[in-house]
């Protein structure tokens, strides 16, 4: 076992001093990823710092009609929320297919964020990683990645993220607050994430020392929304292909439309390019379809992933049919 120090912040304030004090510190709150990373000896951190107790623990409703969620908002806590299942269903949707009940009581809404991309060579310290350790190569893209990525995957990484809760808050135009030693920011949750490009071990665009302390949601723009994830079994397993959707039709038109992927892509995906189709267009499964082949003809699968091009329309169309369908 590797030894480390630890703390227990009282406030936000202490947090960030203990962070900056102990070069290679990490913040831990429910610890559902970092402590497998440590286990496993991809993570080594030499001083943590306990977040659990900060007063980041609420969900409230913003003057605006939208929603503040804190940074150690219990998962499971946030997909029972009233407000979080009528008002953004896709989100209650996605937080309820992830990981199993006891991982949800445990793992917070910013540890959920900020969970390292999946892949099995960045789990084995005996293989190479840029991600792991840059310069020494990606194995996995001649080796095993048929769960990897098919989109904005660069040559040094085709990790995907794991996320199911983050996919339905890209589609639901989600912000994320950070608090570090030069003051507060706000993010939104499409730029937090980075795609790989030549620097794969920056997952997100968190700067050393930050903090996530909430993620804010505006007034839902859609009339309805949904979440809806493709695993290799029911329970207990990342996503093949996810799809987090809001959509309004009115008089058989969109009105609007909002569309993110997930298991596609080192960060969630986004389909801008699909909702440009679907703008103003007839809310009909063949709009919907060119909507995602839209969105789909960037997807560069590798040897084994294709499969989950088709995979993605056929979520694509599904999740936009259904919501179209209701009143």
């Amino acid at each position: 076992m590797k030894p480390f120090a630890y703390l227990r912040a009282d406030h936000a304030e202490q947090a960030l001093a203990a962070y900056t004090a102990h070069p290679g510190a990490q913040y831990i709150a429910g610890g559902t990823n970092l402590v497998d990373l440590m286990k496993l000896g991809v993570a080594e951190p030499p001083f943590l710092v306990d977040i659990s107790g900060l007063p980041l623990d609420g969900v409230d409703e913003t003057p605006d009609g939208g929603l503040r969620i804190g940074a150690t908002v219990r998962n499971s806590d946030l997909a029972a929320h009233p407000l979080v299942r009528t008002r953004y269903t896709a989100l209650s949707q996605a937080l309820l297919a992830g990981a199993s009940a006891q991982l949800r009581n445990a793992a917070t809404t910013g540890g959920n964020l900020l969970q390292r991309t999946r892949c099995p060579y960045f789990q084995d310290t005996s293989k190479p990683c840029n991600k792991r350790e840059p310069g020494t190569g990606c194995p996995a893209r001649e080796g095993v990645h048929r769960d990897l990525a098919v989109l904005g995957h660069s040559a040094r990484c085709v990790a995907t993220h794991p996320s199911d809760m983050a996919v339905a808050l890209a589609a639901l135009d989600a912000r994320v607050h950070l608090l570090g030693p030069d003051g507060e920011r706000t993010v939104p949750l499409t730029e937090f994430h980075r795609l790989p490009g030549d620097t794969p071990e920056q997952d997100t665009v968190v700067r050393p020392g930050e903090l996530v302390t909430a993620v804010t949601l505006p007034p839902p723009a859609g009339t309805h929304s949904a979440y809806l994830k493709a695993r290799d079994r029911a329970s207990y397993a990342f996503a093949l292909v996810s799809v987090a959707a809001s959509l309004t039709v009115e008089d058989g038109v969109v009105r609007h439309a909002a569309l993110a992927f997930g298991g596609v892509a080192h960060a969630p995906w986004r389909a801008r390019a699909a909702e440009e189709v679907l703008s103003g267009a007839p809310a009909t499964e063949d709009t919907f379809g060119r909507a995602a082949d839209a969105e789909l003809a960037a997807a560069e699968p590798l040897r084994d992933n294709a499969f989950k091009v088709p995979l993605a329309r056929g979520l694509a169309v599904r999740v936009l049919t259904d919501l179209a369908s209701r009143p």
